[in-house]
């Protein structure tokens, strides 16, 4: 039987508490977890201690230099995560990193680069691509079953109030890198993504209504995809009746997702068109549950780095999410739409979400 890989996590807060920790354990036969690296030293020796690790540092290039993993976790505040991502690949290790995966597209291509100077992948974290829901939907739209997507809606309207932002990084351009859109819209605009074909125009705007932050607290924004399908989406963190709300349109059957933070099969809806619904039977069926969950993507992570392949979510394919998330904040704060494939190292949104140097 194969070792089992060497495991570090950077970041001992509630993420990791709260997703990797089950998901490390989950994969228990591939996975030893042998360090754990926080700036506060105090929370990384009782991390280490909660969880029976070997070794803790407040030092995550030490912990990397001494520890020599096979496979970093990333569970740090936002605008560590290119920094820790490129610093562990360039170390030997493949990369398991939490959204956002970095706060530009320079940085997202300095991490492809160092992928391809290393022979290591990153994988971004997102769980809400590995439910067993999203991908029957992807192989239904994929095949054709229910006709080309024509009408989506994406929507995360959340609420975030002052126990939340009371994190020093919360909040703040510098070390959140962004608002409602980026820190909480991100899995669902992902997930739509993903689903879809390619994006071709954005046009959108961001605001800060209520909350006392540099980032924004609403944003909206119009798509128009490459295939002339159209969507609408919508990302808060001042609603007090909270919701996740997917829906896509196929010219045969409508879809639509409706939860909180992690959907399972039964919040999954599918309505057939009823002058023209699939023909083939099962269209509607999901099929075994898989949750939307760091775990079962981790799992994957792990099967393709025994495989020696890249994983199934790749740090090249996020780059697509990258680059939407730059695109709308480009036209919400130019006032102007933008479009896919425009904005290049010459553009000052290359390097900034914000436009900034």
């Amino acid at each position: 039987m194969a070792r089992p890989y060497r495991t570090a996590i950077i970041g001992a807060g509630s993420i990791a508490e709260d997703a990797h920790i089950p998901a490390v354990r989950a994969a228990s036969k591939d996975l030893e977890l042998v360090a754990v690296a926080d700036a506060d030293s105090a929370r990384a020796a009782e991390f280490a201690a909660r969880h029976a690790v070997a070794a803790d540092y407040d030092d995550p290039l030490a912990m990397l230099a001494a520890e020599l993993p096979d496979l970093v976790l990333i569970c740090t505040p936002s605008a560590t995560h290119a920094e820790l991502t490129v610093a562990a690949l360039r170390a030997g290790a493949w990369v398991y990193c939490e959204k956002p995966l970095c706060g530009s597209l320079a940085d997202h291509d300095r991490i492809l680069a160092a992928e391809q100077a290393t022979g290591r992948f990153c994988a971004p974290v997102f769980q809400w691509r590995a439910g067993s829901g999203a991908t029957h939907l992807r192989a239904l739209m994929r095949s054709g079953r229910i006709g080309p997507p024509l009408l989506a809606l994406c929507q995360t309207t959340w609420y975030r109030g002052a126990d939340y932002y009371a994190a020093p990084w919360r909040g703040r351009r510098a070390t959140e890198l962004g608002g409602a859109t980026v820190t909480q819209g991100i899995h669902a605009m992902d997930l739509l993504l993903w689903l879809m074909p390619d994006w071709a125009e954005v046009s959108a705007r961001i605001a800060t209504v209520d909350r006392p932050l540099e980032t924004e607290d609403v944003s909206l924004a119009h798509v128009a995809f490459a295939s002339g399908a159209q969507a609408s989406i919508v990302n808060s963190v001042v609603s007090a009746s909270q919701e996740s709300y997917l829906r896509i349109d196929c010219r045969q059957a409508s879809v639509e997702l409706r939860h909180l933070y992690e959907y399972r099969n039964e919040h999954w809806k599918f309505t057939a068109a009823p002058d023209q619904p699939p023909a083939a039977p099962g269209w509607d069926t999901i099929g075994a549950a898989v949750a939307a969950h760091q775990t079962p993507q981790l799992a994957k992570v792990v099967a393709a780095m025994r495989r020696g392949e890249p994983p199934e979510h790749t740090a090249t394919d996020a780059r697509r999410t990258t680059e939407f998330l730059t695109s709308l904040y480009k036209s919400a704060l130019t006032a102007q739409p933008v479009e896919r494939g425009s904005i290049g190292p010459d553009d000052p949104f290359y390097r900034s979400w914000w436009g900034e140097a």
